[in-house]
């Protein structure tokens, strides 16, 4: 029971960071580009096909499960939607010890929910008609972000007297995320280039090597199963974030790791707590859906609403 009153403690932990992150100070268009994506990836982590309605006392030796999901993350009037979809195949080898392999694919879209405006900030230094950090306004945001990944994973159940009963997991995933058409229009609204317009483009495409780990504390109570869970990964290796700026007679395109600065991909610390109907083996991440929508805003910051919600089955 301690070890679960320290799981709750740790899911409150956003719920008290939240009116930091609320104080922030408006970051720059490339700062939020680069953040939004990274929150879907988080989201994505988040929802990872390892936890779920998976049965460690259950006898046969196979199990699969599907995970379903929708994630929306908006910063200013600036947005990213869509479905997440996973699938794992569990293999039981003794009473303590699992494996198991999966894959994910997320489709989402990139869309305007109004004007936005922050600085205009850009890494490129050179060929620019006009000095940046400047005022500006942001609109006609499209696009696409697929994240697919596939990765392997070992589960073991033990006890231990501070712990209790626990699972903890461990694995790799290969990932890729690929911004398509990643873009909008920008419009310089202060100073002398006033009214100086153009398209802002971050479309690229990115891959990592990612090990997690995480730990559960499994509880069954009838016909329900609560199971609070803390989870790590870390992509591997930070990129640098490819921008490129186009307007009458311009076309630059730079990637900040030539500059030494690689930001793209960071460590991931996540917080679930599913809560299984056993008879069904159908599971909801409530943890997640509470703990995403306000730990990103401090993670992450510029970020502002980022719903998760998802619904696992294991046959």
């Amino acid at each position: 029971m301690r070890a679960s009153h320290l799981a709750l403690q740790a899911l409150a932990l956003p719920f008290a960071l939240a009116p930091l992150a609320a104080s922030a100070a408006t970051e720059s268009i490339a700062f939020v580009a680069e953040h939004i994506p990274e929150i879907a990836m988080d989201n994505r982590y988040a929802t990872l096909p390892l936890w779920g309605g998976h049965d460690a006392a259950e006898p046969r030796p196979w199990q699969l499960g599907a995970t379903a999901g929708y994630a929306s993350t908006a910063a200013g009037g600036l947005e990213l939607s869509g479905p997440l979809l996973a699938l794992a195949v569990d293999r039981k080898f003794t009473k303590t010890w699992r494996a198991a392999m999966f894959g994910f694919f997320d489709d989402l879209a990139f869309s305007s929910g109004g004007l936005d405006s922050r600085p205009l900030e850009a890494s490129i230094s050179g060929g620019l008609p006009f000095a940046t950090p400047v005022a500006g306004a942001f609109s006609e945001l499209g696009g696409s972000s697929q994240h697919l990944g596939l990765g392997v994973a070992v589960r073991h159940s033990t006890e231990r007297r501070i712990l209790g009963s626990f699972q903890w997991t461990a694995g790799v995933m290969w990932e890729r995320i690929a911004l398509r058409d990643f873009a909008l229009r920008y419009r310089v609204v202060d100073g002398p280039d006033a009214g100086a317009s153009g398209r802002l483009d971050y479309s690229a495409t990115y891959r990592f090597v990612t090990p997690f780990a995480g730990i559960a504390w499994p509880r069954d109570h009838g016909n329900w199963r609560s199971q609070p869970h803390v989870q790590l990964a870390m992509p591997l290796p930070r990129r640098g974030f490819v921008e490129r700026i186009v307007a009458d007679q311009l076309d630059v395109r730079s990637d900040t790791a030539d500059i030494g600065d690689r930001p793209f991909g960071d460590p991931s610390v996540t917080l679930g707590w599913d809560i299984t109907y056993r008879p069904w083996s159908l599971t909801v991440d409530v943890g997640s859906l509470l703990s995403q929508a306000t730990l990103e805003r401090y993670i992450h910051e510029g970020a502002g609403r980022n719903w998760l919600l998802s619904v696992s089955w294991v046959r």
